[in-house]
């Protein structure tokens, strides 16, 4: 059976616009169940310090770290492609350059990333290789 074409190329090769809708989903389903999993390590404190000690003990792990990166990349870009789709729904013509908006704000997102990941890889490295860093 033969592909059919559209005018991106080959249908579901993706375009920017439909990478940027699945990684959006994706870093709201995280950003919820982050949320969630905080709401309930709160909660803990409601069975006394010794309890909610042992529960934020887990976050000085370098495991956990690594997955507080993940957080902030996923709601720094969350962030910064919410703002784009709002670009795009408050000037309707700006999704002429949806290709180029795509590309900028990935851009800028690799670029944030850069210091944070240094600050926190920084500690990342600290708690796991015990380096001094």
């Amino acid at each position: 059976m033969a592909k059919r074409k559209t005018d991106l190329g080959t249908l579901y090769k993706g375009s920017p616009g439909q990478w940027s809708w699945i990684a959006h989903r994706v870093t709201g389903v995280a950003i919820i169940l982050f949320l969630f999993a905080h709401v309930v390590d709160t909660a803990v404190v409601g069975w006394g310090p010794d309890a909610y000690n042992r529960v934020v003990a887990v976050y000085h792990n370098w495991f956990v770290r690594v997955l507080e990166l993940g957080l902030v990349a996923a709601v720094l870009y969350h962030a910064i492609n919410g703002v784009k789709i709002m670009v795009f729904d408050f000037w309707p013509g700006s999704t002429r350059y949806m290709k180029q908006l795509s590309i900028a704000s990935t851009g800028l997102f690799l670029v944030a990333m850069i210091p944070i990941t240094w600050i926190m890889g920084r500690d990342i490295l600290n708690l796991s290789l015990g380096w001094n860093l």
